[in-house]
């Protein structure tokens, strides 16, 4: 094998010697001196071109045979619709039997509820259920069309000047679900090629709509004013263009995900400092923080026209469903054309629209509702202070009260399984309903889990003392046995 290769090798050698030392690689053409190295060359051209002529093979073509369209139909496996379902994602959350007020029935069983973000106590309230009554009455149940296509009823426009004027802004819409206020407004004013920059604390909401705008999107580290204007800095510095592109910031007024409350009076000073524009969502802040209940910038004492969009959903405070963005009068107009929740979805049943002006109305006759909320999680703080395994994340006015694992297992599996053990017992034995913050696959969050308890101006001394105890022993008992 190895001699023929030599054989083989010599043979070629000695047929270039020969081009290069035969006559006519020495000739002269036409004055010009033809080489043997140029001869090679125009040899390996003509070759080249001819093969470059020559068609490509292609079999011939001929149609399957009823067998070969039978086999590959056996072959094929079409996609799945949904990817398989793990045992992380199957869940059975408690069924409620009863209103969702500060106590609910759960198989039949009265448990104190801290899972609803019922802060007002407004569930069931008498003037709430008279004026849906009449409303259901007057209106029926539901509007059978968008705003713009003939399902704008009278109550609509009552409440959005009612959410306008008890928020001092010049106008407000209104949106037909919570979650879709967020996902509409932001991609009605962010575009691709917009810099949007967000806390990564914000909840799913806030994260659907930042997808849809397909703006560039830059995080920043949660409620972390330093880690802000680093980013800020960064992004005006390294973009040259950034200074011609319209540039957002995104916050919570009070994160679902932590129980932190944002630093609007900073976020407002950096906003002014390098030019962006401020998009606050306040459902969970608005109703709640404040002396009136009128939201984080009354909290903070922030004009709330220094705040370019406001939005909240009305179904934690208020009690009803539904969301609204409130700001300019040309804010507004240009979610009426162009925001798809608000131009492509049924109107808001006009029962929970009036459910709403009655809310903000006994709101506004009763402040003491503030103070009663505030005093409650001043309590359930007290009671949870010494609590063994876990620690208090959230801000000590914040009625979303956050506890954490004080020691990570390092593992978002185990950490959901220590807390939904203790959320388990604690509703099995102690009739005491919590949540756990447990995300979707779509949600990105990337905040610590942990155990949320929505305080309520509602829920009794009682009450509060119960949550306390029962969670200290069942937390104690649970999280020495895996120590």
């Amino acid at each position: 094998m190895e001699s023929a290769a030599m054989i083989m090798m010599n043979t070629t050698l000695t047929w270039v010697s020969s081009a290069f030392d035969a006559p006519f690689a020495r000739a002269i053409v036409f004055g010009v001196n033809i080489g043997g190295h140029l001869f090679v060359e125009v040899v390996l051209l003509v070759v080249i071109l001819f093969l470059l002529s020559q068609k490509s093979y292609k079999p011939p073509k001929r149609p399957l045979t009823e067998k070969e369209i039978d086999e590959l139909c056996n072959d094929w496996v079409p996609e799945t619709l949904i990817p398989p379902l793990t045992e992380d994602m199957q869940c059975e959350p408690p069924v409620l039997e009863s209103a969702a007020g500060p106590h609910t029935l759960i198989a039949g069983k009265d448990v104190v509820n801290f899972a609803s973000a019922n802060y007002l106590g407004l569930v069931g309230h008498e003037k709430l259920l008279e004026s849906c009554t009449a409303a259901l009455e007057k209106y029926g149940v539901g509007s059978c069309g968008p705003r713009g296509f003939y399902g704008t009823i009278d109550v609509h426009l009552d409440c959005e000047a009612k959410i306008a004027k008890f928020l001092g802004t010049p106008d407000s819409i209104l949106y037909s679900y919570g979650l879709s206020t967020m996902f509409s407004a932001i991609p009605a004013f962010c575009k691709k090629g917009d810099i949007i920059i967000v806390d990564e604390g914000v909840h799913w909401g806030i994260q659907n709509g930042l997808y849809l705008s397909r703006s560039t999107i830059v995080y920043f580290k949660h409620n972390d004013m330093d880690s802000l204007e680093k980013t800020l800095e960064k992004v005006t510095l390294e973009n040259k263009r950034a200074r011609k592109l319209r540039r957002y910031i995104v916050v919570e007024g009070l994160y679902q995900n932590s129980g932190q409350i944002a630093p609007l009076d900073k976020i407002v000073r950096l906003k002014e400092k390098y030019r962006f524009r401020v998009i606050l969502d306040e459902s969970n802040s608005f109703g709640v923080l404040g002396t009136s209940g009128r939201g984080l910038t009354e909290y903070h004492g922030v004009p709330v026209e220094k705040i370019d969009i406001i939005t909240a959903a009305m179904g934690h405070a208020l009690a009803t469903e539904g969301g609204f963005c409130t700001g300019s009068s040309r804010v507004i107009d240009h979610q009426r054309l162009s925001s798809s929740g608000y131009v492509f979805s049924a109107s808001l049943p006009p029962y929970l629209a009036s459910a709403a002006i009655t809310a903000i109305d006994i709101l506004e006759e009763n402040p003491a509702l503030i103070r009663k909320l505030k005093s409650n999680v001043a309590m359930l703080w007290r009671g949870l202070s010494e609590i063994s395994g876990l620690s208090i994340a959230s801000n000590p006015e914040s009625p979303v009260v956050f506890l954490r694992l004080k020691s990570s297992t390092g593992s978002v599996k185990n950490d959901l399984q220590l807390l939904e053990t203790i959320a388990d017992r604690l509703l099995k034995e102690e009739s005491v309903f919590v949540v756990i913050s447990k995300r979707s696959i779509l949600d990105k969050c990337c905040l610590p889990v942990g155990i949320r308890l929505f305080v309520s101006a509602a829920h009794s001394e009682f009450d509060l003392l119960k949550a306390s105890e029962s969670l200290k022993r069942v937390a104690e008992s649970i999280l020495l046995d895996c120590n």
